[in-house]
C-alpha cells in the first residue's frame, strides 16, 4: 500500500520535471519559428527579384508581338471571354509598368533612354498602309427627318469643346473611304448614337440615356441580321463624356462584347475592358497650327491647373501648393492658359472624376512634357505609341516624390522627351477632312487591330 505522502511527493516531483521540460520547449520552438520565416522571407524575396526582372525583360522584347497578334484575334460569338482573360492577365503587368509602382520613374526618378517613339514603327507603316487599302466600316443609317437626327447623324457645325472628340470622330468617319454601304464588306459595324448629344437632348437627359441605348440595340438586333452573326463583337460605339461609361448598364451585350472607343479608359473599371476596348483621346479643337518653342525658354519646372475634384488632385495641392518649382493652381488663372504651358518644361495631366483630362493633348500642343499621374489609364494608342518616349509616368503614391522625380531626369533625356513630344503631336489632333497619321486615322487604327479576322458570310438573310 503506498502512503498518500508519497504520491504527494511523486506528484510535486513530475509537475516540478514538467515544467522544466515546458520551459526550456518554448525558446527552442521559437528559436525554430524564427529560422523558418527568416528562410522563407529569404526565399520570396530572391525569387521575386528574379520573376520581376525576368518578366520585365521578355515584356519589353515581346510588347509589339502582342499588340501585332491583336490583329488576327479571331472574334466569335463570345469573344468576351477569350479578349478579356488575356488582357486581364497583360493588364495586371502593364498596370506596374505604366500606373503602379514604376522602378525607372516613380522609385529611382530615371527614364528608360528609349527614344523609339513607336513599338514597332515598320510593322506599324505596313499595316497602316493595308488599313487604308482594306479596312471597311459599315454605319447604321438613319434618315435626315429622324426624330433624333441630332443624336444619331454627325453635326453640321465644327466641333467645339471639352468631349469634341466623340463628335469629330464621327463627323470625319461619315466622309471617309472607310465606310461602306455594303454590309457583306464590312469589318465592323458602327453604332452612330452620340452619348453627349443624348446627355443635353431634354428628351432623353442623363436619366434617360441607359434606356434609350437599350432601346437602340434591341431594334437593330430585330431590324438586322448583323449584330446576331457575332453577338456583337463587331460592333462599336464612340463616347468621351464619363457617363458613356455607366450608358451600356442595361445593354450588357455592348458593355462586354462590342469594342467601346471611349475618353475614360480605365482598366480599373469592370465596365472597360483592355484590348477589346480602346481609348478616345481627349483633345480640345485648335484650328491654328501648334507653336514650336524651344526647352530654353521654359523657366517653370511643371504646372497644373483645374478644379480639384477628386483625393489626388487634393494631394496634389496640399503638397506642392506652395512650392517655387511645381505651379498648382485651383480656380482661374490670373495668365493665360496657354503661356503657363508654353513656359513649363513639364505639364501635369492628374486624375479627376475620371482618369482622362484634356491635358495630354494640351501639353503636347504647346510642346510640354507631359506627366501623368492617372493609375490604371489605357493611355491612347499605347498599342501603337511609346509613352516612355515621350512621357513621366507617376503613380499617385509617388506625388511627394514629385520634385526629386523630375529634377532625375538628365538634360538630354529631357530633350529627348521634348523632341519626341514635337513628333507625338500630330497624332493629337482633328482635322475636317482628316490628315494622315492625325487622331482620327490613329483612332481607326486602333480599330482595324480589332477586327475580326473571321468573316462570318450574311447568306440569304439581309433585308
Amino acid at each position: 500500500m503506498v502512503c498518500p505522502s508519497s504520491l504527494n511527493q511523486y506528484s510535486h516531483l513530475h509537475v516540478a520535471a514538467s515544467f522544466r521540460n515546458f520551459f526550456f520547449f518554448i525558446p527552442t520552438t521559437l528559436a525554430l519559428l524564427f529560422l523558418t520565416s527568416l528562410s522563407i522571407l529569404f526565399y520570396v524575396y530572391t525569387t521575386s527579384i528574379i520573376f520581376i526582372n525576368h518578366h520585365q525583360h521578355h515584356h519589353l522584347q515581346s510588347t509589339s508581338q502582342y499588340f501585332t497578334s491583336l490583329s488576327s484575334l479571331p472574334v466569335l460569338l463570345s469573344p468576351t471571354t477569350t479578349l478579356h482573360n488575356n488582357a486581364s492577365e497583360f493588364t495586371k503587368f502593364q498596370t506596374f509598368q505604366l500606373g503602379h509602382g514604376l522602378p525607372p520613374q516613380s522609385q529611382r526618378g530615371k527614364l528608360e533612354k528609349n527614344n523609339n517613339l513607336f513599338h514597332d514603327r515598320d510593322l506599324f507603316l505596313e499595316d497602316y498602309k493595308e488599313m487604308n487599302r482594306s479596312f471597311k466600316i459599315y454605319v447604321y443609317p438613319h434618315r435626315e427627318d429622324d426624330p433624333f437626327a441630332n443624336v444619331l447623324l454627325p453635326m453640321k457645325h465644327e466641333p467645339g469643346g471639352n468631349y469634341a472628340s466623340e463628335s469629330y470622330f464621327k463627323k470625319v468617319l461619315m466622309k471617309s473611304h472607310f465606310i461602306t454601304n455594303d454590309p457583306t464588306e464590312a469589318d465592323l459595324f458602327f453604332m452612330p448614337f452620340s452619348i453627349a448629344s443624348l446627355r443635353h437632348d431634354p428628351r432623353v437627359g442623363v436619366e434617360g440615356i441607359q434606356d434609350f441605348i437599350r432601346d437602340y440595340v434591341q431594334n437593330i438586333v430585330h431590324k438586322y441580321p448583323y449584330w446576331n452573326r457575332t453577338g456583337g463583337a463587331d460592333h462599336f460605339y464612340v463616347a468621351c463624356h464619363s457617363i458613356g461609361r455607366s450608358a451600356m448598364e442595361k445593354a450588357p451585350d455592348v458593355k462586354f462584347n462590342a469594342i467601346q472607343v471611349v475618353c475614360s479608359s480605365s482598366y480599373f473599371l469592370t465596365g472597360y475592358i483592355a484590348h477589346k476596348d480602346t481609348c478616345l483621346p481627349q483633345i480640345w479643337p485648335r484650328k491654328q497650327n501648334p507653336p514650336n518653342l524651344v526647352s530654353s525658354n521654359r523657366k517653370k519646372l511643371a504646372f497644373f491647373a483645374g478644379g480639384v475634384n477628386s483625393p489626388v488632385r487634393i494631394k496634389l495641392l496640399e503638397t506642392w501648393k506652395n512650392d517655387s518649382e511645381i505651379f498648382v493652381h485651383h480656380g482661374r488663372l490670373k495668365t493665360p492658359y496657354a503661356d503657363e504651358l508654353l513656359g513649363s518644361k513639364f505639364c501635369l495631366h492628374v486624375k479627376g472624376f475620371e482618369v482622362n483630362t484634356a491635358r495630354i493633348g494640351d501639353s503636347l500642343y504647346y510642346g510640354c512634357v507631359p506627366v501623368i499621374i492617372a493609375n490604371y489609364y489605357d493611355l491612347p494608342f499605347a498599342d501603337v505609341l511609346n509613352w516612355k518616349s515621350f512621357s513621366v509616368v507617376v503613380t499617385t503614391l509617388d506625388i511627394p516624390l514629385l520634385k526629386k522625380i523630375l529634377k532625375g531626369i538628365s538634360s538630354d533625356e529631357y530633350l529627348m522627351l521634348q523632341r519626341n513630344v514635337l513628333k507625338v503631336r500630330k497624332h493629337f489632333q482633328w482635322h475636317s477632312p482628316p490628315i494622315d497619321f492625325d487622331a482620327f486615322y490613329m483612332v481607326v487604327y486602333e480599330l482595324w487591330l480589332r477586327r475580326s479576322s473571321i468573316i462570318i458570310s450574311l447568306g440569304d438573310s439581309r433585308d
